[in-house]
């Protein structure tokens, strides 16, 4: 038990650069909280003792804001940061050395029974507000970018961002993008600024098609127009 506590707190540490001793992490952290109380909360449940349960555990949401259901399997070194709103379903599985961050959702889609909760690789990190629906898989050391909604699983080492989530590329020389929010492309942005680019060529054509049209029209023989156009 005090091996995996010294765990839980080097985690925060190493991951959290406002982190300074384990002093702070223990009793200022809701992440670190939320996180050794569902170990209990887990162990009750395995026991067939659900409503002990359920009470740590809404306990632990009032305490911290996270809310954590007993069932879901929670591998080593999970790192909660900040924590608030973050909500973990029954059925979810979360490997090791796991990073989310405020407001995610590993929730159901509704319509599922058994199995409807997400399960994460080792090494996933999910961004601010990220929302993953539904009995999908994300791959070892995938990112899923902040406020993302992920309905369909994630291949291992992928970045993934938008509503819906698409998976992205990085630019030339650097394929594997980093979850640096100010640099992830928007899939979404890239087809509107290729349409406008191709809107702007279709009304340049236009453009040059009606002037063809007027000037093959004008009475005037000698125009200086027409010459040129000749020309």
């Amino acid at each position: 038990m005090f091996e995996t506590l010294k765990e839980d707190l080097d985690t925060v540490l190493a991951r959290d650069p406002a982190a300074h001793s384990r002093l702070e992490v223990f009793f200022c952290y809701p992440g670190f909280r939320a996180v050794r109380r569902h170990r209990r909360a887990h162990r009750a449940y395995e026991k067939g003792r659900f409503f002990r349960a359920r009470l740590i555990a809404a306990r632990t949401k009032k305490m911290t804001g996270i809310e954590i259901h007993p069932g879901a399997v929670i591998g080593k070194r999970l790192f909660i940061d900040h924590g608030s709103g973050v909500v973990i379903g029954e059925t979810a599985v979360i490997g090791d050395d796991v990073t989310l961050y405020q407001g995610v959702t590993l929730g159901g889609t509704g319509k599922d029974t058994g199995k409807r909760h997400p399960t994460l690789g080792n090494g996933v990190t999910v961004g601010a507000g990220a929302k993953i629906l539904g009995p999908i898989t994300i791959g070892n050391h995938a990112k899923v970018g902040a406020g993302a909604i992920v309905l369909k699983s994630v291949p291992d080492q992928c970045t993934v961002v938008g509503n819906p989530g698409r998976i992205v590329k990085g630019p030339p020389g650097r394929p594997d993008i980093d979850l640096n929010h100010g640099d992830l492309p928007d899939p979404m942005l890239d087809r509107m600024q290729a349409l406008y680019q191709r809107l702007c060529r279709l009304e340049k054509r236009l453009t040059d098609q009606a002037e063809k049209l007027e000037c093959a029209s004008c009475p005037v023989t000698n125009c200086k127009d027409r010459e040129t156009e000749g020309k």
